[in-house]
């Protein structure tokens, strides 16, 4: 029997680590909504990490409107999804200071959000190549059973090979109905759905919505709507979306009418899933 499994069978839980014993910082801690990230190297290996320590005293008021349904935590969710586009979580417990952590693979490269915001077009082929690795990424989230709730290029890493990695579960929820009632406005505004900003009954069309922001702005370096800050301006997402044509003269058509659907108000307007958005862009190329 490992250590581990010893504790797990007669103390109910893991063993408590003691973070700063294992790991040097190599760089102080970027603040995210609920944690704390840190890059480190562990010492006895000398492989470099990322270490992410939750901040217990804004993740309980989101955690705490799943008590009794046995939701998993975000890095027990984290190992269960695994694929090209999506981060790696290797391990996740409770230090010796009392703190969850998740420990994850270290992303070289840049939040796409910071990519964007420099305000040079990416090249046409490379907007299609970033849409497309979104859509899976997200897609082995739903196909895994869970729903991010926030798609949005924050949550995006595109590594200097041009690989796209989706991060951050902190919001992820299991595909079922008890996790999915309506009354939380959860997630980025910007990208939010209009049933989650209208407190509507919601399913994995959300992501569904929030990636079409998200590939809209991929692809033009603005959004369906005028720019505005607050959660008041994500009211506007039922109405009429800008065309993205209007950004974008010479988008193939094909992937337009298929960014279009994705942020339709109606969720029923939307390709049902992520695979259904890439069969319809499969014949696209730029």
């Amino acid at each position: 029997m490992q250590l581990s499994e010893f504790f797990e069978k007669f103390f109910g839980g893991k063993p408590r680590v003691d973070l700063w014993r294992r790991f040097e910082r190599m760089r102080e801690s970027v603040t995210g909504t609920m944690s704390h990230f840190y890059k480190v190297r562990e010492i006895k290996t000398g492989t470099v990490l990322g270490l992410k320590i939750i901040d217990h005293a804004k993740s309980d008021p989101v955690e705490g409107r799943y008590r009794g349904l046995k939701k998993p935590g975000e890095g027990a969710i984290g190992m269960l999804i695994a694929g090209d586009n999506i981060a790696k979580t290797l391990e996740w417990g409770e230090s010796t200071a009392g703190d969850s952590y998740i420990l994850l693979e270290f992303i070289p490269g840049k939040v796409l959000h910071t990519v964007m915001s420099s305000h040079e077009p990416f090249p046409p082929a490379q907007r299609l190549d970033l849409v497309r690795q979104a859509a899976s990424a997200i897609a082995t989230v739903h196909n895994a059973g869970f729903i991010h709730r926030d798609i949005c290029p924050r949550n995006l890493m595109l590594r200097p090979d041009g690989r796209l990695i989706l991060f951050d579960f902190g919001l992820t929820v299991p595909d079922q109905p008890a996790f999915l009632q309506p009354g939380n406005r959860i997630g980025t505004p910007s990208y939010m759905a209009p049933e989650v900003v209208r407190r509507r009954p919601i399913d994995k069309r959300i992501d569904i919505f929030s990636f079409g922001v998200t590939a809209f702005e991929i692809c033009t370096l603005d959004m369906p709507w005028p720019r505005a800050a607050g959660g008041k301006a994500a009211l506007r997402h039922d109405s009429q979306s800008r065309d993205i044509r209007e950004f974008w003269p010479e988008i193939p058509p094909q992937l337009a009418d298929a960014i279009m659907a994705c942020i339709a108000a109606e969720p029923d307007r939307r390709p049902p899933t992520l695979e259904k958005f890439l069969e319809r862009i499969a014949g696209v190329a730029i």
